[in-house]
């Protein structure tokens, strides 16, 4: 199946495949400071054309379909909204820093494969150098039913001094470990299945090392049902991660290398991650998303 790019210049890069639009990447949004400006994919359907992400939903404005999130860089929040202040819970802090698009570097259609590449300089909210990146996105198509995204970040640290990678739990919030690539998924996949490796689930799961994570929810309307897997590259830090997952509240998957443990960064070092997200239609049970996740491994090597 053919993909094609189409590139709204200075804005984004939407993929499609026929007549689906399978995702926007908005690599230079109009999101307010208070929410950490940063690029997103917005919206990802499945090849059937069924919509697995959620834009700004009113109870976290700053969640936006997937994006590359980390809520505590130092002392700056790359994440959106109040940062976690142990003994004072959410404040709202002049800390919102901005991940913001420098140079389009990469952009190939070729027949089942869409490549986008580009360079952020990340800020703090009054400006500051914190951290250089180089991201790459590959978008190819697996089977009539399945295509995979691999993203990939270099992170350089330009601040002057080590900056701490890591989350609300790692500042004491419990079990809050969330940060890194996070997908916010439609609001009818809320009460779905989340599953591991080592079965099916819901909630219980969130906090527990994986290799992989995957999302089984049902679409309104059609009572259609998609699913998501999101793949650890096996050399990314902290392998295998602790997933940030929920189910019970909102559908949500984040595989969280600073879930409970901060990462240094030294001044002028550099840090990659490199994930596989999975995007299938249909409820294909616990083998079957166990297979989506090998396909995902596949598509990383």
């Amino acid at each position: 199946m053919t993909l094609q790019a189409n590139h709204a210049l200075g804005r984004s890069v939407t993929v499609s495949a026929g007549d689906v639009e399978l995702f926007s990447y908005v690599y230079r949004p109009d999101t307010p400071v208070l929410e950490s400006p940063k690029p997103y994919l917005h919206p990802i359907r499945t090849l059937g054309g069924r919509l697995v992400s959620l834009f700004r939903p009113h109870d976290h404005v700053w969640h936006k379909g997937i994006a590359w999130s980390l809520p505590h860089v130092g002392e700056h929040n790359f994440w959106g909204g109040p940062t976690y202040v142990h003994g004072k819970f959410y404040v709202q802090l002049e800390n919102n820093g901005s991940a913001t698009h420098r140079e389009m570097t990469t952009l190939t259609a070729d027949g089942d494969r869409v490549e986008i590449g580009h360079t952020l300089d990340w800020t703090s909210q009054a400006g500051a150098p914190v951290i250089e990146e180089r991201r790459s996105l590959a978008a190819t198509v697996l089977d009539e039913g399945t295509w995979a995204l691999v993203f990939e970040t270099r992170m350089t640290n330009v601040s002057g001094g080590t900056l701490d990678f890591g989350s609300p739990t790692t500042k004491g919030r419990e079990n809050a470990g969330y940060g890194g690539l996070f997908w916010r998924g439609p609001r009818s996949f809320t009460g779905g299945i989340i599953q591991s490796p080592a079965g099916a689930g819901g909630d219980e799961l969130r906090g527990t090392r994986a290799e992989w994570f995957g999302f089984r929810g049902r679409h309104d309307e059609s009572g259609d049902h998609s699913t998501v897997v999101m793949v650890d590259d096996a050399a990314n830090p902290q392998h295998p991660p602790q997933w940030f997952a929920r189910s019970e509240d909102f559908a949500c998957l984040c595989p969280a290398p600073f879930f409970s443990e901060e990462v240094p960064l030294p001044d002028g070092e550099t840090i990659r991650f490199r994930y596989a997200v999975v995007i299938a239609d249909g409820d294909r049970g616990e083998d079957g998303t166990a297979q989506l996740a090998k396909q995902g491994r596949a598509a990383l090597a």
